[in-house]
């Protein structure tokens, strides 16, 4: 039986949101473009949900305006964790935008990277907000690298370094799951499986790491032109039913 770490008092998952009478793995879906696709991945079972926000967002996929991701967060509020990656290019600009969008988890993962200053700023001007921060698995120093932010972190997300994406994730290749197990072993916050994951893999990933939750975006997407355009509602659902199965 597969048990999830203990998230402890860490709230990502509000108590109005908890999917009930079900203790299984939780699921965490990227990237959203419209309230119609949050609201199906959603009903499909999904109790993550991500956007990718920003100005600097068109070297990225999936990015999308502010305005579409303030539309999206108000459509899902108290049905999901509302999670906002900025890719903001300071501190300034991506505490600016977190203000401005109010999501439960801030995702630091494309231009800029956080540390205990950054950690400490976010809790004393948007009490509330999750700090969760990527760390691109690369080798064994990548176990060093979540230790660190471990001391600062809400939450890890363990990912893949794409080869034309800047930043970690989006790559759409599984990473070393050894690795990833030993950081779930070593670091006393709650960790989250990225990188590659699909249906026909999560089950094998979950067995080999123990995370706390798993996360999906380039399996559980259409593409169209080699470019992801939208969620393929089926996959997701396949994807969290598998997952919620794990105890």
């Amino acid at each position: 039986m597969i048990r999830r770490k203990d998230a402890g008092t860490i709230g990502t998952i509000p108590k109005a949101v908890q999917r009930k009478g079900v203790i299984g793995m939780y699921t965490q879906i990227y990237s959203i473009q419209t309230k119609e696709e949050a609201l199906a991945c959603i009903d499909a079972g999904a109790d993550r949900i991500g956007l990718l926000v920003g100005v600097h967002g068109g070297k990225f996929p999936c990015a999308i305006t502010e305005e579409r991701a303030k539309e999206i967060f108000d459509a899902i509020k108290g049905k999901a964790v509302r999670i906002l990656i900025s890719v903001g290019e300071t501190a300034d600009e991506v505490l600016a935008q977190t203000k401005r969008l109010m999501p439960d988890v801030l995702h630091l993962c494309a231009n800029y990277d956080g540390n205990p200053e950054f950690a400490e700023r976010l809790r004393r001007e948007i009490p509330g907000v999750q700090l969760m921060e990527a760390v691109g698995i690369t080798g064994p120093e990548s176990i060093r690298e979540a230790e660190y932010k471990a001391t600062f972190a809400d939450v890890l997300i363990l990912d893949t370094v794409s080869k034309t994406v800047p930043g970690v994730g989006a790559a759409g290749e599984v990473n070393d799951w050894n690795i990833d197990r030993e950081i779930v072993e070593k670091v006393k916050v709650p960790v989250i499986l990225a990188g590659g994951l699909g249906p026909d893999n999560v089950a094998d990933a979950i067995r080999a790491v123990h995370p706390y939750a798993v996360d999906s975006l380039t399996k559980t997407s259409d593409k169209e032109n080699g470019e992801l355009v939208r969620k393929n509602i089926g996959k997701v659902r396949e994807f969290c039913r598998i997952a919620h199965s794990f105890e």
